[in-house]
């Protein structure tokens, strides 16, 4: 099992070991002691389920008094998951990262609370699980524009013609709008990458962990090790923040 940490830290990818023989295959999805020892110190109080199909976009979406960890796979399709973070004080805030999820390889991705978590499929129908810190509350939900032109977000679709997405989607604000009531936490609180935290707002870079899609064949009986490499690559963002304290 590989625990590997992306540009921006607190985000965690997880490639799970996978075991093969003659009847199908066995992982642990989930295994509390080794996810701590690989830097995920949660605990999980609700389970999702969701299906979207091709085209679908959801998200961007966070928490703000009840912010939520997510633990998200794919168990049908293919998806490319995105994790922004709105935690003013973070010297990441508004930056992002990107993995792409599916049935096929197995991977899931660790959004710990203070972010913003949104997805796009890219397969005919795809069928996602996550686990959940906090309980959902809608009171306390916001929405933000997935296609925020300040946040770049490099998207596999078309975004010049309209994805499928809720009503509620439609009218997301940008990140920039939102300011004023996302939470400014004290960074010296807590454990780094653990809680909400950390405010320095100024230029910054969207960055992607572009993991590919592709990933070689076990053989029977062995276990799965991805050989994947990530690639930081970002671009500019938030280009009329410079210098606005929050």
């Amino acid at each position: 099992m590989k625990f590997i940490q992306t540009d921006i830290p607190d985000v965690i990818v997880i490639e799970p070991q996978l075991y093969l023989d003659e009847r199908g295959f066995f992982l642990e999805s989930y295994h509390e002691q080794k996810y701590r020892d690989g830097g995920i110190r949660a605990t999980f109080v609700q389970d999702n389920h969701s299906k979207s199909v091709r085209g679908t976009v959801r998200g961007l979406h966070a928490q703000l008094r009840h912010p939520q960890g997510k633990l998200i796979r794919v168990i049908e399709g293919e998806i490319y998951d995105i994790a922004l973070d709105i935690r003013r004080g973070s010297p990441n805030f508004g930056h992002w990262v990107g993995a792409w999820l599916s049935a096929e390889n197995f991977r899931q991705i660790y959004v710990p609370p203070g972010f913003a978590h949104g997805f796009c499929v890219t397969s005919a129908v795809a069928q996602v699980e996550y686990k959940c810190t906090d309980f959902y509350d809608p009171t306390n939900e916001i929405s933000i524009q997935w296609n925020d032109p300040d946040l770049a977000i490099d998207w596999p679709i078309d975004i010049q013609s309209m994805p499928i997405i809720s009503k509620k989607d439609m009218t997301a604000r940008p990140l920039r709008e939102l300011m004023e009531i996302l939470p400014l936490i004290d960074p010296t609180q807590g454990r780094p990458g653990r809680d909400i935290g950390c405010l320095y707002l100024g230029p910054g870079r969207a960055r992607r962990v572009n993991l590919s899609r592709r990933s070689r064949r076990p053989r029977g009986g062995e276990a799965l090790n991805y050989e994947d490499s990530i690639d930081g690559r970002g671009r500019s963002a938030w280009p009329r923040f410079a210098g606005i304290a929050g």
